[in-house]
């Protein structure tokens, strides 16, 4: 069993560094900086938005817009109506965010499939076995819940953390009823 449990441990490590070299080599062919200039119309040409990859001290209208849509003597006036803003990000962290948050998804709905497939099916048996080990001992028994406290101490112990986490949901199910109830009467009250 432990062996299985690092083997699945090193296999995802193993995953891990794989997406991450893979993160790493799109990184350096993703465009993660840009000049985006914002032109207004200006006499009889519309307005426009430009984006180009350029430095920083490049970032302004003459090294941007291109093709430039006013004749030589109005590109000044043009490119003083226009707001260039140099821009920024990091796409690797932006794919790893994904990643994560997808990961945490993906766990959520393996535990939603527990929950409602295969958390049933092990209650049945266990509940199932300690209702036939009472009715077994309780066979020409003239006090029908005499034996009643050692099996529950019995299914107690083999399942105890299933009835926490039993106690647990049916505490939450108690307050989201509440919830609901008193979001409904207001509802009703604000009608």
């Amino acid at each position: 069993m432990a062996d299985r449990g690092g083997g699945g441990a090193r296999l995802c490590s193993l995953l891990a560094l794989v997406v991450l070299a893979g993160l790493g080599a799109e990184a350096k062919n993703s465009e993660d900086v840009r000049c985006k200039c914002i032109c207004p119309p200006y006499k009889d040409h519309s307005g426009n938005i430009y984006n180009k990859n350029v430095s920083q001290k490049d970032c302004d209208c003459l090294h941007v817009v291109e093709p430039m849509p006013v004749p030589g003597p109005d590109v000044e006036a043009y490119c003083l109506r226009c707001e260039c803003k140099y821009e920024e990000r990091s796409s690797v962290t932006i794919k790893v965010t994904i990643i994560i948050y997808l990961s945490i998804l993906g766990l959520l709905l393996l535990y939603m499939v527990y929950l409602t497939l295969v958390e049933p099916i092990l209650k049945r048996r266990l509940f199932g076995h300690s209702q036939l080990i009472q009715s077994d001992e309780d066979i020409g028994d003239h006090q029908p819940f005499a034996n009643a406290h050692d099996v529950l101490a019995r299914s107690r112990s083999r399942a105890n953390v299933l009835n926490k986490v039993e106690y647990a949901q049916q505490r939450w199910k108690l307050q989201v009823q509440e919830q609901r109830k008193s979001v409904f009467d207001r509802h009703v009250v604000l009608s």
